[in-house]
């Protein structure tokens, strides 16, 4: 049994030129998701996005902020973004024992969003392969999501089942809820049910319900110091449809949420409750905040808010992460910083945030 001491919640591939090249069936190979070299740098193509995708942002971690930029050629990406030993070395370097893997966040929201039934489980099969493969290489420390078409309550179980029972793939990512819509409907149940079966959690990475991606300056609610904007409104819908109330075991994962924000909400959600006539109260058999120690789990990459009042947000619900090979990452130097943010933390709730839940969550302790 592996030794964990600092797990990342939340960290990313980067997604190789000929993925989706190489691995979609033959009548879609001229829709595929390709590369192009334009004048300021390398660039995704996807079919739906509303501009070409650079990806400079996704593999600037590591370097320093004057040679961060939205635009990089290929040949500048760390190997460690696409390759399962590089990674490794990489994880090594910055005492990284294990890692969850989401893609890079704008060719997923691409996929998310193609509208194109078939064609769309085409590209999010093919990539969940190549996440396989990627992971497999030593499942102990690579646990992939795996992303979930949105284009069906029925093609999402299918690919949920199906990847589950693939190498190195530890939990599934929704883009929009189980039923391709806005909101937790009642159909929802069917999809819920099959997760907590497989005992697995189900992950939100940032937010969910997107439209098609584009250039980054297009974005009006602000960059990733914006990130936990979305989690709250989710963490609301789940618990007041009494999600949990039906599936007891069931966890959801927020990724790169931060954590420091919680606290108000739990307050907020709990207080709104308990004004309410009780015959108009949220059908739900315990307070909101309840749910969040035994249900839910939140990343964050620095929120020193979050571990200083680390025991109003619940420190069960706290998960370290590094984001490599973003720019929010702190490699090769995440345990100083650590260190630095961690100073005074009993060792036991150290433990637990750095490691110790997501150990729990993903069941990286029984030998998976």
């Amino acid at each position: 049994m592996r030794d964990y001491k600092l797990v990342s919640g939340d960290g990313h591939v980067i997604e190789p030129p000929n993925l989706w090249l190489d691995r979609l069936p033959e009548k879609f190979k001229d829709r595929a998701a390709h590369q192009v070299s334009l004048e300021l740098g390398d660039a995704w193509i996807l079919e739906g996005a509303l501009d070409p995708i650079n990806f400079g942002a996704v593999t600037s971690g590591g370097r320093p902020a004057t040679e961060v930029s939205p635009w990089r050629r290929w040949e500048e990406v760390r190997p460690a973004g696409y390759d399962p030993a590089a990674r490794l070395k990489d994880q090594d370097t910055d005492g990284v024992d294990a890692e969850v893997l989401y893609p890079s966040p704008r060719p997923s929201g691409a996929l998310f969003n193609n509208p194109d039934p078939e064609f769309h489980v085409a590209q999010i099969r093919a990539y969940n392969d190549w996440l396989s493969e990627f992971c497999s290489h030593d499942p102990k420390r690579l646990i992939g999501a795996a992303m979930i078409p949105t284009i069906s309550l029925q093609a999402g179980i299918e690919e949920m089942q199906r990847t589950m029972k693939m190498p190195g793939m530890g939990t599934v990512l929704l883009g929009k809820y189980p039923s391709a819509g806005p909101a937790v409907e009642p159909e929802d149940d069917k999809f819920w049910a099959v997760a907590q079966d497989l005992d697995i959690p189900v992950s939100i990475h940032v937010g969910i319900g997107s439209g098609p991606p584009g250039d980054m300056s297009r974005s009006t609610a602000g960059g990733g110091e914006l990130r936990m904007l979305d989690a709250p409104v989710r963490t609301y819908q789940i618990i007041y449809a009494g999600v949990f109330d039906r599936f007891p075991k069931l966890k959801v994962v927020f990724a790169e949420t931060d954590c420091g924000w919680i606290p108000c909400v739990k307050e907020q959600m709990d207080n709104r409750v308990r004004r309410a006539n009780p015959e108009r109260r949220p059908n739900i058999k315990r307070w909101p905040s309840e749910y969040f120690d035994d249900h839910l789990s939140y990343t964050y990459i620095t929120d020193t808010t979050a571990v200083k009042f680390r025991h109003d947000v619940g420190i069960a619900s706290m998960m370290w992460s590094s984001d490599f090979p973003h720019t929010g990452t702190d490699w090769p130097n995440s345990w100083k910083v650590i260190e630095e943010d961690f100073a005074g933390v009993p060792e036991d709730e150290k433990y637990a945030i750095l490691a110790g839940n997501c150990v729990s969550v993903y069941k990286l302790g029984n030998g998976k």
